[in-house]
């Protein structure tokens, strides 16, 4: 993992999947976007979860999902880096049809440092995350002592509130 500057600002970036592209499985899709964030100037990653596949939420006939989480230390604010996940999403065929559809790749910052923000293009910490097992788990593998800036709940106070949701750990 790359080395960035002390103090600089930490970012937690959900990655998802649940459909094939460009001959990728949909893991194969989330690993070529931990690449590509690996090449972006001013992110600099400090950690990747393990994968894990997920059963849609909220429940629909969709295919299970593929979710990890990266940490990275950025130098980007909120809304560049925001600019930037949704480039990523673009050029992995990202089409933004109706909430809750399956997608080719999905992005999404979950934090940035303990910053809370609320405007109608960006809301920190991620809206519905503590509600999402496909979140917590990878959040864990790569920030075990996160605390919800918002509510103050503990990452393990949260995951206990998930236990019901279908999710496994795959590959390795």
């Amino acid at each position: 993992m790359s080395d960035a500057p002390i103090n600089t600002p930490l970012a937690l970036i959900a990655i998802g999947a649940n459909l094939p592209r460009d001959g990728r499985t949909a893991l194969q899709t989330c690993q070529h976007a931990v690449d590509l964030l690996r090449a972006v100037p001013g992110v600099a990653l400090k950690a990747v979860s393990h994968w894990y596949e997920s059963a849609p939420q909220p429940p629909s006939g969709q295919p299970p999902y593929v979710n990890g989480m990266v940490l990275c230390a950025t130098t980007l604010d909120p809304f560049a880096l925001l600019d930037v996940l949704q480039h990523i999403e673009t050029h992995n065929g990202r089409e933004r049809s109706v909430p809750n559809a399956a997608r080719t790749l999905d992005l999404d910052l979950v934090a940035y440092d303990a910053q809370c923000l609320d405007t109608d293009r960006l809301v920190l910490p991620h809206p519905r995350a503590h509600e999402r097992a496909f979140v917590l788990r990878p959040l864990h593998d790569v920030m075990p002592d996160w605390v919800h800036p918002r509510s103050g709940a503990a990452l393990a106070q949260m995951l206990a509130g998930v236990q019901g949701q279908q999710i496994r750990r795959i590959g390795e």
